[in-house]
């Protein structure tokens, strides 16, 4: 603070006016601001000014002011104890007003543009405490956008060492890899190129990042950067994004774009064939499923598997159901008629062929062979198989001195070890020609205490023997088969024979029926029984006439005359007795009922 005085002869006066310049040195007017304030672009900032004075704030008078970027110092506003106003040359009159609350001035600045991101000073002025002033510097952030990182696709041949391009499809250029761009930023966003975790650096011919830089109206940043590049075919695996870097109040942000893997079209150097299904070897009514794949990545590419001069499929695949003998040979994988592989497809099994076929004859006591054979490409295996049981493990079946027990249904499978499912299969029947023979002892004894008994009785041989049963009192029944069975009607003891014979031979099986000395006697009683039943029946019959006629008469209970009484029905029933001699002294042969077996079947 300067003050300005004349200095006196007076001593009296001299002391005044010094005490008067010490109380105006030491009376101060204290301005307290923050050193910047930051705020979004469009939104309200308020910039607070805090003052102490002696005098309190009564008879303060507080200015404001910006600092252009000329550095010209200019009032914004005015507030003196008796009026206030914002002054009308300025950019701020229609958008500032001042907020005063004791010894605290805010000044309100609404839809805050770029172009506000000056210096402000507040000026404090009292009566008797002299001036202060304190400032602050707004700082003004846009609120960033940033486009999505996108991706354009391009091709390229190899030839030899060199890379020659091709525009497909045409976009933009034809090695534009992407662009990224960023709106409305302020301070200026940075952009950062990005191969894998590698930051990119502009290499002119080989990698060029174009970076555009538009100043909006409103005073904020767009950021456009295109990245351009010759590829190479390690790039098809490469991943590439860009990263930016803007400011937003109090921090400094960064954010990715998706990380894109770009397509690389190459042509191929060597292509391949394979089976893709079933593994392993091949069998005839496979689906066979070929493969074939080249290592290049190009859109225009024909691939094509062909076999005996046919084309079976463009699409780098081929499907044949049912294969057959005929499918085999060699296939051919194409690519641009320039590459070709082989791939040899054997599919051969024949059907089983049995010899003898279908069926066969042996003597009793000689030998037996077959053979069983199924050509193929490959090893085969063979084996015998009689009611679920392996016979032999050899294509040549030879069973020495045969017997009935060889005879039956034999099964010949034929497998490809290499392949698991892949077999064929006959039959062959063998029947073992020999005289009957009895299955179970030559002779029986049966005691029976019933009227009726079964006998069975079995044998074997071929041709199917014919067998007859006979009693010693000479009944007989006949059948053929190897296996019969008859009831027979038992009075007394009898003895029942039963003969099987074919052109080789006969052989009887004998039975002994004992019947019981109770059935015995029970039977001779049974006629005598039936002669007393027959007797009190007729003497019965007697009465009844008698009585009927008494009756007619009146001479029932001492009654005389006439008496009508009410006639009853007669029966009109007949007795049937049959009567049969107790003295025949043989067996009745009831029935047959054996199981009959075909002519040609085997015993």
């Amino acid at each position: 603070c300067f003050i300005s005085f004349n200095v006196c002869s007076k001593t009296g006066q001299l002391f005044m006016l010094v005490d008067l310049i010490s109380n105006l040195v030491w009376s101060t007017v204290e301005v307290n601001m923050e050193d910047k304030v930051e705020v979004f672009a469009g939104e309200t900032a308020q910039i607070t000014c805090m003052f102490t004075t002696d005098e309190g704030p009564g008879g303060t008078t507080i200015q404001w002011f910006y600092v252009s970027r000329s550095g010209e110092k200019q009032r914004i506003y005015n507030k003196e104890p008796m009026q206030e106003a914002a002054e009308t040359s300025t950019p701020f009159k229609d958008r500032i007003s001042l907020n005063v609350n004791g010894t605290t001035a805010v000044l309100i600045i609404r839809k805050v543009g770029v172009k506000d991101e000056v210096e402000f000073i507040c000026v404090i002025k009292t009566l008797t405490d002299g001036t202060g002033e304190g400032r602050t510097k707004l700082k003004v952030f846009g609120k960033t956008q940033t486009e999505i990182f996108y991706c354009f696709v391009f091709s390229l041949t190899l030839k030899g060492n060199d890379l020659l391009f091709f525009e497909f499809p045409v976009l933009l250029s034809s090695h534009q890899i992407g662009s990224c761009e960023v709106k409305n930023g302020y301070p200026r966003p940075n952009i950062t190129w990005y191969r894998n975790t590698t930051p990119l650096r502009n290499a002119p011919g080989q990698l060029d990042m174009l970076t555009t830089v538009t100043t909006e109206s409103s005073g904020l940043f767009s950021v456009k950067s295109d990245l351009k590049m010759i590829v190479k075919k390690e790039d098809k695996d490469a991943k590439f994004y860009c990263e930016v870097v803007y400011f937003v109040p109090g921090a400094t942000r960064m954010t990715e774009s998706p990380h894109i893997n770009i397509t690389v079209y190459y042509l191929p150097t060597a292509v391949d064939i394979w089976v893709e299904s079933p593994k392993g070897k091949i069998k005839e009514g496979d689906t066979l499923e070929l493969r074939c794949e080249d290592n290049g990545n190009y859109p225009s590419s024909v691939i094509t598997i062909k076999h005996s001069d046919v084309r079976n499929s463009a699409l780098l695949q081929s499907l044949l159901s049912n294969v057959t003998r005929s499918d085999s040979g060699v296939y051919e994988c194409a690519l641009f008629d320039s590459y070709t592989l082989f791939l040899s497809v054997c599919t051969d099994l024949d059907p089983a062929v049995i010899t003898p076929k279908d069926s066969t004859v042996v003597m009793e006591g000689e030998e037996l062979k077959a053979s069983c054979n199924a050509l193929s490409s490959l090893q085969t295996a063979t084996t015998w198989v009689k009611n679920e049981e392996v016979v032999s493990k050899d294509n040549i079946l030879v069973i020495k001195n045969a017997t009935f027990d060889i005879a039956g249904m034999y099964m010949c499978v034929v497998t490809v070890p290499e392949i698991e499912g892949m077999e064929t299969s006959g039959t062959l029947r063998v029947n073992v020609k020999g005289p009957p023979k009895i299955v179970g002892p030559d002779f029986q004894e049966v005691e029976t205490y019933e009227t009726t008994v079964n006998l069975s009785c079995s044998f074997r041989g071929f041709p199917v023997p014919t067998i007859i049963w006979t009693t010693d009192t000479g009944s007989r029944v006949t059948e053929d088969g190897t296996q019969s069975v008859v009831t027979v009607n038992v009075i007394s003891s009898v003895t029942a024979f039963c003969n099987a014979s074919n052109d080789l031979g006969t052989k009887v099986a004998v039975f002994n029926i004992k019947a019981s000395e109770f059935l015995q006697l029970l039977l001779k009683s049974k006629g005598f029984v039936i002669a007393v039943i027959i007797i009190c029946i007729l003497l019965l019959a007697v009465l009844g006439s008698v009585l009927y006629f008494l009756y007619k008469k009146g001479r029932i209970c001492g009654r005389s005359g006439k008496q009508d009484l009410t006639k009853g029905k007669s029966s009109k029933d007949n007795i049937v007795v049959e009567m049969k001699s107790d003295n025949t002294e043989e067996a009745v042969l009831l029935g047959v009922n054996g199981e009959k077996q075909p002519p040609n079947d085997q015993a």
